[in-house]
């Protein structure tokens, strides 16, 4: 990744993160371009990912995704699957990943949120 600029994760076919790469281009935010399914994230990152993001794993799964809906996850986060089957099933599948997925030096941000971003990247 280039000294100053972000990650960007995206799925480019995802109207949110057409939304958010235009965002990005407007406010002139260096970034390095990754597509969630020829680039699946792997164990490793998203486990950095969600330490950096201080969000708990189920907020980086895609809950509007058919993906998620045909592997049941609404019953199984209730039935108490663990971080670690969690962070498995993100890394077989860039689908399942809420995106977009911004990554910087010690931050992560999921999903578009223009003041979130704005105050992360812009300030």
């Amino acid at each position: 990744m280039a000294q100053g600029s972000v990650l960007f994760v995206e799925y480019p076919r995802c109207s949110t993160c057409r939304k958010a790469k235009k965002w990005l281009d407007e406010h002139e935010v260096a970034y390095v371009d990754r597509h969630i399914v020829e680039q699946n994230p792997s164990a490793d990152e998203l486990r950095a990912w969600i330490v950096a993001s201080d969000l708990p794993v189920r907020r980086f799964f895609n809950t509007s995704g058919k993906r998620y809906r045909e592997l049941g996850m609404k019953d199984r986060f209730a039935a108490g699957i663990t971080e670690d089957e969690c962070i498995a099933l993100l890394a077989e599948d860039g689908m399942l990943v809420k995106r977009p997925v911004v990554v910087g030096e010690g931050f992560c941000l999921v999903g578009f949120n223009e003041e979130q971003w704005a105050g992360r990247l812009l300030g």
